[in-house]
């Protein structure tokens, strides 16, 4: 199928959740070519471009709400081949990283979209693809850029072991994440190079896959999160994610000098010797599936390309290919989907070809790239080594901020909303300053701490039975 030529093409590098979710976004306004090294898998399956994915993802609220404006009725399909929208607080067993357990609150609205990557990844493939305006061209990698300093017109490619050849295009979309090559593309027009930001909080993860007790299949059993803490260096923390087809994906994790292994018998002990052995306890009566997969490239990357003055016309750079994150924090899904909507919105008052449209967009898609940026960086900047730049005097100051509006929200519903609005990416940070924060803050909480994670007796007894 090629695309036609009444309308302007855009070409996605990249099938991955960011290039699908680019590519629905364009066809209002393009025919479609969407570029990928891979063969993609029919279904729900592991593929080599996303090494992460066997880890524990999940799509937080305001990741939902985009996905239902950009391509409605995929969260009830993924719903309804085993995926969960769970409730958070309601549907979660969470400790902060300053050690305060949440209550499960229920008066919030917000619902995560959780299951396996390789569902959700098979579901959005199946949606996007299907679309006529789009023409998927596998085994295709992306060589370079076409054009001049001003304007990029084609992307030289290369399908399998054939001759390179050039394709042209209206849009050139970079949607090939961390790896992306777009800094050299650059560098060989003669643009300048994009100012960069590293921190590394040295974290390593470990994921094994087990088959969830049989007794929690009569119960909606909630995730369970124990997330580091950064004042008690090596961080470290883990993740129960129940998912489709009865199993659990437990994710482990620890930053410098206290990583988790691969070894599948320190794997139990190691959950266990977190700040709180409940997911070391609840592992117990599961059964693995399979080995451990560990993953050490973690650290949140940013490239300011929206900074560049004379940014080219036809080309913008999304996703993971802006910005990497450190995958606890689980933003990377929900940014990729808002990033496209961003995307849409701009080209719904600019013509894609006008002069300066490029640059529009790729400032619209720094937005919500900028607000899991701040989110990540303000908490992986305090473990030791993680930058060479120290956090400022007002950095710090918003830090303990957070800690404060953390410790409120666990015992206030309506702290708790607001704290949420920001976590989901709904709301931006200025949200905490709201009297929805401010207010409890102030006057104290409504309820006493948790001594522990609030798990009911019938949930305890389900995984341990």
């Amino acid at each position: 199928m090629s695309p036609s030529t009444s309308r302007p093409t855009a070409v996605v590098i990249g099938a991955s959740a960011t290039g699908l979710f680019a590519a629905a976004a364009l066809t209002e306004f393009a025919d479609v070519v969407v570029l990928e090294r891979d063969l993609l898998p029919d279904g729900p399956a592991p593929r080599r471009g996303i090494p992460q994915g066997r880890h524990a993802h999940l799509v937080w609220s305001g990741g939902v709400q985009a996905l239902g404006d950009l391509l409605p009725g995929t969260v009830d399909e993924v719903v309804a081949r085993g995926g969960r929208l769970a409730h958070i607080m309601g549907d979660m067993v969470s400790r902060a990283p300053n050690e305060v357990w949440f209550r499960r609150f229920l008066a919030t609205h917000h619902r995560n979209l959780v299951c396996s990557r390789n569902l959700l990844d098979a579901v959005l493939r199946e949606r996007v693809l299907a679309d006529k305006r789009i023409t998927l061209r596998q085994n295709t990698s992306a060589l370079g850029l076409e054009g001049d300093a001003t304007r990029i017109t084609a992307v030289r490619v290369r399908e399998g072991d054939d001759e390179d050849s050039t394709l042209p295009a209206d849009l050139i979309v970079d949607a090939s994440g961390r790896g992306s090559r777009t800094p050299q593309w650059l560098d060989a027009l003669g643009l300048p190079r994009a100012t960069e930001r590293r921190v590394d909080a040295g974290v390593a993860y470990a994921t094994r896959v087990f088959r969830a007790p049989r007794s929690t299949a009569d119960v909606a059993f909630p995730l369970i999160n124990v997330q580091a803490n950064p004042a008690k260096a090596p961080g470290r923390g883990g993740i129960i994610l129940p998912v489709e087809d009865g199993q659990w994906i437990v994710t482990l994790s620890g930053t410098r000098g206290g990583e988790p292994s691969g070894d599948p018998e320190a794997f139990i002990d190691f959950a266990l010797g977190l700040g709180d052995p409940v997911i070391g306890e609840l592992l117990k009566g599961a059964e693995p599936l399979g080995d451990v997969a560990t993953t050490h490239s973690t650290a949140n990357h940013r490239r300011y390309y929206e900074k560049i003055k004379q940014w080219p016309d036809g080309f913008v750079v999304l996703g993971d290919a802006i910005a990497g994150y450190n995958p606890v924090y689980g933003h990377g899904l929900t940014v990729a989907a808002q990033c496209a909507l961003a995307v849409r919105a701009v080209l719904r008052t600019t013509d894609m070809t006008a002069s300066g449209t490029a640059g529009r967009l790729q400032r619209a898609a720094a937005r919500p790239v900028s607000a899991a940026w701040d989110l990540a960086v303000g908490q992986d900047a305090l473990y030791p080594g993680a930058t060479d730049v120290p956090l400022t005097r007002v950095e710090r100051l918003l830090a303990r901020y957070v800690d404060r509006a953390v410790e409120t929200g666990a015992t206030h519903p309506r702290a708790m909303g607001a704290l949420l609005d920001v976590m989901s990416l709904e709301r931006p940070p200025t949200r905490l300053f709201s009297p929805a924060m401010i207010t409890p803050m102030l006057f104290g909480p409504r309820k006493p701490q948790l001594q522990g994670p609030p798990l009911s007796d019938a949930e305890r007894k389900a995984a341990t039975s």
